[in-house]
């Protein structure tokens, strides 16, 4: 008997196989499995009790879940506003600029090289009440008499988290809606040039609409990137005060390393996951419906 050969092709994918299978689909599985137990940490025998749906039904009639939810849901839609806003305005300047450009452009990236991580200890600093810039500067002008409690009153440490998070992804904006300028052809803005339009009115009914679709795709990639903020909450305020600024992924971890009912996390992850899913499929229907109206629609 002969033996069966593997196709060439699949010869070549087995290692990436076997590396994804063991890396992504065996703890996916493992995590979804444990989502229907009641496992704890501390007692390793509790992963091989089924619980059926218990803990989804637990997240999802859970007030510190839904109020987790509407922080990160009201984190995501300032932050992008924002960022869009802000990227917009840099993108038009950057593209005006005639001499190092190219210079702007890679000065432009530096705050997402940034590791979460950093960025939350620099503005953790930023925004500390004794030493912190903000204040500091605040108190030189004259502005204020006391320290501000930036990280300690809840208002005020989401005001932080977001300034954090606008800070380090504007740029993702900048430079997609930059890549859109590039992009934009030439034609219409001369033609709308001859028919007397304003610059304003030129940037509103040409320039704007052609740059929807790249100011879509940044809205969903950061809307994925922010329904799943961790980094940033965790190093400035850790979820406080009193769960102030607590959002999905702070929950979640907290239930899972903290509490360590990780079953109960697994699933409130499972939730949250299908959450930025949705997010993620209005902002691509937001660009087809953006690109069709440019007729660039399959």
């Amino acid at each position: 008997m002969t033996r069966a050969k593997l196709p060439p092709w699949l010869v070549l994918l087995l290692p990436a196989i076997v590396i994804i299978l063991a890396v992504v689909m065996v703890p996916l599985l493992l995590s979804l499995y444990s989502s229907f137990t009641p496992y704890h940490l501390t007692r390793p025998e509790t992963l091989w009790k089924w619980i059926g749906t218990f803990n989804y039904v637990k997240a999802a009639t859970d007030p510190n879940f839904w109020r987790a939810f509407g922080r990160t849901v009201l984190l995501l839609t300032i932050a992008l506003n924002l960022e869009m806003l802000l990227g917009l305005g840099l993108a038009l300047m950057v593209s005006k600029v005639t001499q190092g450009q190219r210079l702007l452009r890679t000065a432009m990236m530096f705050p997402m090289m940034f590791s979460p991580i950093l960025v939350g200890f620099q503005f953790k600093f930023i925004f500390n009440d004794n030493v912190g810039l903000v204040n500091n500067a605040l108190q030189s002008l004259g502005l204020t008499e006391r320290a501000i409690p930036w990280l300690v009153d809840g208002n005020l440490a989401l005001f932080a988290i977001i300034m954090a998070e606008v800070w380090t992804s504007t740029s993702v904006f900048a430079i997609l809606i930059l890549a859109g300028l590039f992009a934009l052809p030439q034609d219409p803005l001369e033609a709308a040039k001859v028919d007397g339009c304003t610059p304003w009115q030129s940037f509103r009914y040409v320039t704007l609409p052609f740059l929807m679709p790249f100011i879509y795709i940044a809205m969903a990639i950061r809307s994925l990137d922010v329904a799943r903020a961790y980094d940033i909450v965790q190093v400035m305020t850790n979820g406080g005060p009193a769960r102030r600024t607590e959002l999905l992924w702070t929950l979640i971890g907290r239930t899972g390393y903290v509490d360590a009912r990780m079953g109960y996390a697994n699933a409130m992850g499972y939730i949250a996951i299908l959450l930025s899913i949705a997010f993620t499929v209005y902002f691509f229907r937001k660009l087809q419906s953006a690109r069709r109206e440019l007729g660039m629609a399959d």
